[in-house]
């Protein structure tokens, strides 16, 4: 049980595993006002720079749990140098349908709402793990410009113009499922590039390390058509952002 080894071999100098930069994920933490002591929850935390940070920064406590053992033992890592070992926690473990031992204060999905089959469904599997009171984030793209084409959708990872939302009615969705939206933090054009762009690196300096893998041909290809689909898609008409809600 395992992420494809195509995405952590793009993702594998990455911290954050979306198109947030750390000044942005710092942006967040500081806009929940969070109190020490806060119990979290990241469902897919990916290499855990959320929670090691937060634990370093607001004193939260906190589980994260991901499908990748790579990124795992990035996030044990993160961990111990930023000294906050004794505040979170870590579980290898496919998130979909993954409820926390004790209801938590927060409780977050940032960028991989396929565990509850979209956002809505993620919405309600927060909701099992969540205090009353507590705070859902999820992360989640949306449509910044209408796609002109299926071309358009196609360069931005969908099957469908249905599988990504205007902004407008993605929080109207968020509305229909009881939330109220009490913080946004978005990604912008530069922490887009700031994610994709290192990814080519990433995959150029693995295959200057491995030419000869059996997955070479597949990133030498990606590589070769990664930067231009994501300037003429991704980066003009894709948005993404973390969403704060609160239960109405």
């Amino acid at each position: 049980m395992d992420l494809p080894r195509s995405f952590t071999i793009r993702e594998s100098g990455h911290r954050i595993h979306n198109p947030f930069t750390s000044e942005k994920l710092a942006t967040l933490g500081r806009a929940l006002g969070l109190a020490p002591g806060t119990s979290v929850l990241d469902l897919a935390c990916g290499s855990g720079e959320m929670l090691c940070t937060w634990a370093r920064d607001h004193r939260v406590t906190g589980t994260g749990v991901d499908i990748s053992t790579e990124f795992l033992t990035a996030a044990h890592a993160r961990a111990t140098e930023l000294g906050v070992t004794d505040r979170v926690a870590f579980r290898h473990g496919d998130a979909t349908g993954h409820v926390a031992d004790e209801p938590v204060g927060v409780a977050a999905c940032l960028g991989a709402t396929w565990i509850g089959d979209g956002a809505a469904g993620t919405v309600e599997l927060l909701r099992r793990s969540l205090a009353p009171g507590g705070i859902m984030l999820i992360g989640e793209p949306y449509w910044r410009r209408e796609p002109r084409d299926q071309a358009t959708v196609e360069g931005c990872y969908a099957t469908t113009k249905d599988d990504y939302r205007p902004l407008p009615e993605l929080l109207e969705l968020f509305g229909r499922l009881g939330c109220g939206v009490v913080e946004m933090v978005l990604a912008d054009q530069d922490s887009w590039d700031r994610y994709v762009a290192a990814q080519w690196l990433n995959t150029r300096r693995w295959l200057d390390a491995h030419p000869d893998d059996e997955m070479a041909d597949e990133m030498r290809e990606d590589l070769a058509t990664g930067p231009v689909r994501h300037v003429r898609y991704q980066r003009e008409y894709l948005g993404w952002g973390v969403f704060a809600l609160m239960n109405r």
